[in-house]
């Protein structure tokens, strides 16, 4: 059955051996994930290079994602190690404390903006939410708490505001130079953490094209502030490529209860605005350490899968997990019997509306002739930037389809999209309707479509423009 939702999983110790991301590539991992926030430049360019070997060695179409580290704003570290808090008793964030120096009773940051940052009232939530604390006054450089729910805290663990409002630059030194790494790298997908708003996509993607990137921008929706107004997360979105539902700090920013809902609504504005959205933390996160998943996280999963999401990201579960391989055949496995339940959805209020590039007006066109037209079994997109085939994947159907583009960095760049099947092909030398039937041929011949079925074929008049696509044609195979 023709898998239409992507996998993407991190690289770390636990797969980035040859052998194992070669099993991790055939089980059907479609992007792999480079966490900036762990290991050196040397490393990703090792694992980067394992893995397009892989990948060609295979035939497969895989795609490199790089994560930005971010403004993480976390306490410093504790002298004697790890310390208890305890509900009732106070406890100060300093800083001006020596970044050593922690004890039971006061630990420094390495956000320097903290204090100028809080108010008396605020809850602090530490170590993803398990601790909180309660701003009782602000002195300078020390922000004095009660402990509200406590804990074992230690070293380095992070902070957020309850409702957000800690206001860190998005990009940090480190971020600046991961940027041109990841130009270096010639990443696909380049992800932007913690943005607040579309300004802080546009700084992004002028620094990454400045230093030579042509990866695509994906926006990390995990800030309160993101998502507080429509109009600020519309706006992240149509300035990004693509966007992930980074859930974990998100939810601690903005209550686990909310966190269900807002991530529906990221998903349907994504889609609404043409965008792919990558659904991404904690979805198979007891296969850490469990060779078969929880009953919730194939909810989860799936949930994600019928909401149109066009990604899910395994994290620490591919990273540093005991089990990477068998938690990608389980969350492929999900995949496919949360599809198995897909109803095709009449045309939403967007579709609906005018069009202004003739491009968008042919897959939408391609779309719904899929939709309703019998004995439709794919779909051929002949691109060379990959826009029309992202635009089909915008509308639900059944149908799978095949970008058939001569460029391998949109071969891979297509990789992500939600129903989208990859195929090098050079249309450049094949006249007229020649292209049309080489490249039902290949589709024929791979065993996708036999004859008598229907395949729609849309392409530009034009060979090696982007945004030229003009016609769309429907052909019979066995007729051409």
């Amino acid at each position: 059955m023709f898998r239409r939702t992507k996998i993407v999983a991190t690289l770390g110790p636990a797969s980035s051996a040859a052998d194992t991301l070669a099993a991790l590539i055939d089980a059907g991992v479609n992007v792999f994930r480079l966490n900036f926030s762990h290991g050196g430049a040397d490393d990703h360019r090792a694992v980067a290079a394992r893995v397009r070997e892989q990948a060609d060695a295979l035939g497969r179409t895989v795609a490199l994602l790089g994560d930005l580290q971010g403004p993480k704003i976390r306490v410093a570290r504790f002298r004697d190690g790890p310390v208890m808090l305890r509900a009732g008793e106070p406890f100060i964030i300093d800083t001006a404390l020596d970044k050593d120096a922690g004890d039971a009773g006061a630990v420094g940051t390495d956000y320097a903006g903290l204090a100028e940052d809080c108010r008396p009232g605020d809850v602090l939530l530490l170590n993803d939410g398990l601790i909180q604390l309660e701003v009782d006054a602000v002195e300078g450089t020390r922000v004095r708490c009660r402990v509200t729910v406590g804990g074992e805290l230690s070293d380095n663990k992070g902070i957020n505001r309850l409702g957000g409002g800690l206001n860190a630059d998005t990009l940090t030194d480190k971020d600046r130079r991961d940027l041109h790494l990841a130009a270096e790298l010639d990443l696909d997908f380049l992800a932007l953490s913690f943005p607040r708003h579309a300004d802080d996509i546009h700084l992004a993607r002028a620094l990454y094209r400045e230093a030579g990137g042509q990866g695509d921008m994906v926006a990390k929706i995990e800030r309160a502030e993101a998502v507080a107004e429509p109009d600020t997360l519309d706006a992240l979105i149509e300035a990004s490529d693509g966007v992930m539902v980074a859930r974990g700090d998100l939810a601690v920013e903005i209550g686990d209860a909310e966190l269900v809902g807002v991530q529906k609504h990221i998903i349907r504005r994504a889609r609404d605005l043409d965008r792919f959205v990558i659904t991404a933390t904690q979805m198979m996160e007891s296969m850490i350490h469990s060779p078969q998943p929880t009953r919730a996280e194939v909810s989860d999963v799936a949930n994600a899968v019928l909401d149109g999401t066009d990604a899910v990201m395994l994290s620490a579960e591919t990273a540093v997990g005991d089990y990477p391989l068998a938690t990608v055949q389980a969350m492929d496995r999900i995949i496919l019997g949360a599809e198995r339940t897909y109803q095709n959805r009449p045309p939403n209020q967007r579709q609906e509306q005018a069009m202004h590039r003739s491009d968008e007006a042919i897959a939408r066109a391609a779309m719904h002739v899929a939709n309703h037209l019998d004995d439709v079994k794919a779909i051929v997109a002949m691109t060379e930037t990959g826009t029309t085939a992202r635009l089909m994947s915008r509308v639900r159907s059944g149908m799978p389809i095949f970008a058939f583009t001569p460029d391998p960095r949109t071969q891979r760049r297509v990789a992500i999209y939600r129903g989208v099947e990859p195929r090098r092909f050079d249309m450049a030398p094949y006249p007229g309707d020649q292209a049309n039937n080489e490249a039902v041929t290949r589709l024929r011949e791979a065993g996708q479509v036999a004859n008598g079925d229907r395949v729609i074929l849309t392409r530009g008049d034009a060979v090696r423009v982007g945004g030229g696509t003009n016609t769309l044609k429907i052909v019979t195979v066995g007729e051409t």
